[in-house]
């Protein structure tokens, strides 16, 4: 039985519980990075405010996945998706405050499919992150996968014509 502590780490470290999803946990958890885009762009908060807020969801994202992993005894647990879900805070770092007549829902499709994408092909230096062991790893490589994501992001909406 595990004590509330790690049960409380569990349900960060896994979006909730939708990281238990039987097939695809992580595209599962990705889907909640937007929600969570939006949970903060609705405080209005300054830009340099909102990358705050992505650097310490990084550093949460460390302790939390670290821990759900040694609860579980496994070094990246699929299970685990809060790495999905901070690191769309990096995704959609383009667009959060850019004014833009194309609709949120849409741009976060986008971004969802880029991101998936380098999350599962993982290219240099991503795969390199995802060697690491422990929280470190497993937030970095979703992060350098949402640097890739974002700049294709912003690579799709000037072609759309959405900037």
């Amino acid at each position: 039985m595990r004590n509330i502590k790690e049960q409380f780490i569990l349900l960060l470290a896994t979006g909730l519980g939708i990281g238990y999803a039987p097939h695809a946990p992580g595209t599962f958890g990705s889907l909640l990075g937007p929600l969570l885009v939006m949970g903060i762009l609705y405080w209005n908060l300054a830009f340099p405010v909102y990358l705050i807020l992505t650097v310490v969801l990084f550093l949460v994202g460390v302790y939390v996945c670290n821990q759900g992993a040694k609860i579980l005894g496994l070094d990246d647990p699929g299970c685990i998706v809060f790495d999905e879900i901070a690191a769309f805070t990096v995704v959609l770092i383009p667009v959060v405050y850019w004014p833009s007549s194309a609709n949120f829902l849409w741009i976060s499709i986008i971004a969802f499919l880029w991101f998936r994408l380098f999350d599962i092909w993982k290219p240099w230096p991503v795969r390199f992150f995802d060697r690491i062991h422990g929280g470190w790893g497993i937030m970095a490589d979703d992060y350098v996968a949402a640097i890739y994501a974002a700049i294709c992001l912003y690579g799709s909406l000037i072609l759309l014509g959405w900037f």
